[in-house]
């Protein structure tokens, strides 16, 4: 079986969501070409999904150490780094990005999360509004700059934010209900009617 071959298998095992497997094949991919960036970088990439994020930040350093400025490796490392809380380092992942390309939508999602996370709520608002000037149906990105208005007191702003969210999914009435933002809402007429079934 050639290395592509085996790449191969190892993204179907990972789309079936057979991390373990999928780990495997990355290692025997890598054990014949350990400079296969792909590798390392999936690699990485299914450690995350099993929460290993230390491991999954080493494969994605020697992915970086081969192609230092590969933008899915930089972004699959701030998301480790975020899930691991060290928002700094994540945020300046993002920062690299977006020096490229400002507009970058997935930087500047990572991004407002990272800012959200640390109570950054303008800045975080500020990113979300960039994302939606090319992608205004994006709930997450919509629930997430509610949910930032939120904790801003912005009420109405918020609702109406929230509003657009769940137009675009109902999934987003569930997640207002169990989402700290919105706690101060909870006796809001308005907040109520929104995420009612």
């Amino acid at each position: 079986m050639s290395v592509e071959e085996m790449l191969e298998d190892a993204n179907r095992l990972f789309l079936k969501k057979k991390f373990h497997d999928a780990l495997s094949m990355y290692d025997k991919v890598l054990a014949i070409n350990p400079r296969q960036v792909v590798a390392l970088n999936n690699k990485g990439y299914s450690l995350g999904k099993l929460k290993d994020h230390e491991r999954a930040i080493r494969c994605y350093d020697e992915a970086l150490q081969i192609t230092p400025n590969d933008k899915t490796i930089l972004i699959n490392k701030a998301s480790s780094l975020r899930k691991m809380k060290k928002y700094g380092e994540a945020i300046n992942y993002c920062n690299q990005i977006l020096e490229e390309n400002p507009k970058d939508a997935i930087a500047l999602y990572h991004k407002e999360r990272i800012l959200f996370s640390l109570g950054n709520y303008r800045d975080s608002v500020y990113c979300c509004d960039v994302i939606l000037e090319g992608h205004s149906e994006n709930g997450d990105v919509l629930f997430d700059k509610s949910a930032s208005l939120a904790m801003l007191d912005s009420t109405e702003h918020a609702l109406d934010t929230l509003r657009e969210a769940v137009r675009v999914s109902r999934q987003f009435k569930i997640k207002a209900k169990n989402h700290k933002a919105f706690a101060k809402l909870y006796d809001n007429p308005r907040f109520l009617q929104l995420v009612s079934d």
